[in-house]
């Protein structure tokens, strides 16, 4: 029996080059998707919907349709088991004193109220089951200050934080709450930005699918509140 056989995941950002790699790597473990991005035809390019899949588009920063999303998918499965809040942002940018509060804004929206309202969202029904898990993506650069990456470490730290907040908060419910602090994520994207890198220093996206599908399954029971290093094998 596949590890995540019976399961209901969310995968937020699954149209990503991350996230597509783990609703892939979801999906082989036995787990029902309910798959969430900004942009649903990407999703049905990337992933379709096979028998126990369903896309769903949604703005994450919007409240409203958050929780008309969530409510969608629950309706639908019955339950949610597990979630992985992989939609995100990076970008580097000018000094804090000539930083515009879009840049600002627009970091902050796609970083952490997006874990915050889907995490919102989830946990009431988690907590009727006295069961879930919910696992967040943060980055091992917001774990020290850097010039010129003020909004990206600021939303990424907000999300170490958060993730403890929610982990002491459910933990007689059932519900486990950790987050993964990655390296630079070997993507397409992040080779063309950086062709002269050492690839084999940064975290494959593989790698992190199969450290969210033990964060997600039984396996990890004994594992809350935590914020795990990722990084290559260079």
């Amino acid at each position: 029996m596949s590890v995540l056989s019976g399961s209901v995941s969310v995968i937020t950002g699954a149209a990503g080059a991350l996230g597509s790699v783990v609703a892939a790597r979801f999906r082989e473990s036995g787990a029902r998707l309910a798959l969430v991005d900004r942009d649903r035809r990407l999703l049905l390019d990337r992933s379709g919907e096979p028998e126990g899949v369903i896309c769903r588009e949604c703005d994450l920063a919007d409240a409203e349709e958050v929780d008309a999303t969530v409510k969608e998918i629950v309706e639908h499965f019955g339950k949610i088991d597990s979630l992985l809040n992989i939609a995100g942002a990076f970008a580097m940018g000018p000094p804090v004193h000539e930083m515009t509060t879009e840049t600002w804004d627009a970091l902050q929206e796609s970083n952490i109220r997006s874990v915050f309202l889907m995490s919102r969202a989830v946990i009431p029904h988690m907590r009727e089951r006295k069961r879930g898990r919910i696992v967040n993506i943060a980055a091992k650069t917001a774990l020290h200050g850097a010039a010129f990456l003020a909004p990206y470490i600021i939303s990424k730290s907000s999300v170490i934080r958060l993730t403890e907040c929610m982990a002491d908060e459910n933990r007689r419910e059932g519900i486990r709450v950790n987050c993964l602090l990655p390296e630079v994520i070997d993507t397409p994207a992040n080779r063309k930005e950086m062709p002269e890198a050492d690839f084999s220093s940064w975290a494959a996206p593989d790698a992190i699918a199969d450290l969210l599908v033990f964060l997600a399954s039984d396996a990890s029971r004994a594992v809350n509140g935590a914020s795990i290093p990722v990084c290559g094998s260079g």
